[in-house]
């Protein structure tokens, strides 16, 4: 059975009502790694949105943040961030989101991010368009990198890692008008396909956390790929660069060092 966007945008906003009531309480936090937080609200709220998909669409696919993989046969693949930004969640920040994305064989199909603080919901269909709370989204027209505000994060194992993305901040950081780090990669996307961020640079990622937000930036206008350039960015070491198509070239060549 094909899920349909008000499906998945049903599931994200239920979910997003776990992540609200629990918000600014004290949390049974947890370490997968160092810097790297899992609290029982993720928990809870993959296990809510796991048994809406089991229910209404038993024998898909699933890629979930905390339960990892579940095989299925149904041609479908549900990709899961229950809470996208954990440790703004854990620390009180009002920055997070619940990002859905399902595939099929042909690729994303379906992709929503649910801001539940805000109440914005992003949205796209593959081929349809993206939008946000139903009105349509689309990247911006900045054509520079210094009037660019671009959005980035750093992997969970920067403190180990020399592939810690400290270069590459300070590189773009002498270049735009600004870089943020948000702390929701999912958010990021979104923000760059509604044309808030110029565009977006990340590594260190996974699947759960760009699927969704892929699929918006894509049917926003944007242009996103891996690191190196390759447009199947749904694959391991999930990189990713996206932007407008005026400044995606531009962010290239500084991730590139060809700018210098």
């Amino acid at each position: 059975m094909q899920p349909t966007l008000n499906d998945v945008k049903e599931i994200a906003l239920q979910a997003g009502v776990i992540l609200k009531q629990g918000f600014g309480k004290r949390h049974d936090i947890r370490h997968k790694g160092v810097i790297d937080l899992v609290t029982e609200i993720d928990r809870r709220s993959e296990a809510f949105i796991l048994a809406q998909v089991e229910k209404k669409f038993p024998g898909h696919e699933i890629m979930a943040e905390e339960s990892g993989a579940r095989k299925g046969d149904g041609g479908y693949c549900w990709y899961i961030d229950p809470v996208d930004g954990t440790t703004n969640y854990a620390h009180g920040l009002p920055f997070f989101s619940v990002s859905i994305g399902v595939a099929d064989e042909a690729g994303m199909l379906l992709g929503v991010v649910y801001d539940p603080m805000l109440d914005e919901c992003f949205s796209a269909v593959r081929g349809e368009g993206a939008w946000l709370n139903g009105t349509p989204i689309h990247v911006s027209e900045v054509t520079t990198l210094v009037d660019s505000v671009i959005g980035t994060g750093f992997p969970s194992n920067a403190h180990t890692s020399p592939n810690n993305n400290l270069a590459e901040f300070e590189r773009f950081t002498l270049r735009v008008q600004a870089v943020r780090r948000l702390g929701s990669a999912a958010l990021n996307l979104s923000y760059v396909a509604a044309g808030r961020l110029d565009g977006c640079w990340a590594l260190g990622m996974q699947s759960w956390d760009i699927a969704a937000g892929g699929l918006i930036i894509q049917e926003a206008g944007g242009v996103i790929t891996a690191l190196d350039g390759d447009a199947n960015y749904m694959q391991p070491p999930y990189s990713l660069v996206t932007a407008n198509p005026f400044v995606y070239p531009l962010m290239m060549d500084v991730l590139q060092k060809k700018d210098a």
